[in-house]
């Protein structure tokens, strides 16, 4: 399986990197990973653009240091401050139609395996009024001895013709900075959303560093396979001359 490491110079880039990965796992039929760090922007989803306070939240995020971009899977708004962990897990199908349950449940399975690697007792769910609120969420208690019981993570899925991409965010440390700009941005969507119900892996007793929480991505999703790491550029072929 190939390991893809490190990311494009801008968001854009790296999106598009992604995107370029999916078509060559469809080519060739070799599964591939990445789990990194993205640069720091709230990403909106398609529901999101539709909202009448669109350009308002647009404007909250940009405003508090998040510049503001849409993506092509996933939910409603999520924050990346530069120490979220981004992951994508990109698979070879014969059939665009099937499996797509199979996959979230075994890419939820394998996202409370990373963590618990990490020392987090993470569990299936989210409390209510969550970021990006989904079925396929993973939450843990903020705090050795009980608390709050905070997101983590959640996971979205796209399937293209020959081949399916599960990926996912982990909220690792920044905790309070992510509620500061998710609060104002949810306003004005007027979606609901409840700063309490964020967590991360820092205040659930793991690393406040996203290496060792993206390796351990790799390491749960890689499981029993052969690993091949590259770096994006060798992936993607960046600074190749023509």
């Amino acid at each position: 399986m190939r390991v893809i490491r490190g990311r494009a110079p801008t968001p854009d880039a790296d999106r598009e990197a992604t995107r370029g990965l999916l078509d060559t796992v469809a080519e060739t039929g070799e599964p591939a990973v990445r789990a990194w760090a993205p640069h720091r922007q709230l990403a909106f989803g398609r529901r999101d653009a539709n909202e009448a306070g669109y350009d308002d939240a647009r404007a909250a995020a940009s405003g508090r240091g998040f510049p503001p971009v849409e993506r092509s899977v996933g939910g409603r708004a999520v924050a990346y401050t530069g120490t979220t962990v981004a992951f994508a897990t990109l698979e070879p199908t014969d059939d665009s139609r099937t499996g797509i349950t199979d996959r979230y449940e075994e890419a939820v399975e394998t996202v409370i395996d990373a963590l618990d690697s990490l020392g987090v007792n993470a569990d299936r769910g989210e409390p209510p009024d969550s970021f990006c609120p989904g079925d396929y969420s993973i939450a843990a208690r903020c705090g050795s001895h009980g608390g709050e019981f905070g997101k983590l993570a959640g996971i979205a899925q796209r399937v293209t013709a020959g081949a399916a991409m599960v990926s996912g965010v982990v909220i690792v440390a920044d905790r309070d900075e992510i509620r500061a700009v998710l609060s104002p941005v949810y306003d004005a969507l007027d979606v609901p959303f409840d700063p309490e119900s964020v967590g991360s892996v820092s205040t659930a007793d793991g690393p406040a560093d996203p290496e060792p929480v993206a390796r351990a991505l790799e390491d749960a999703i890689v499981d029993d396979r052969k690993a091949v790491v590259e770096s994006l550029d060798e992936a993607t072929g960046a600074g190749r001359e023509a």
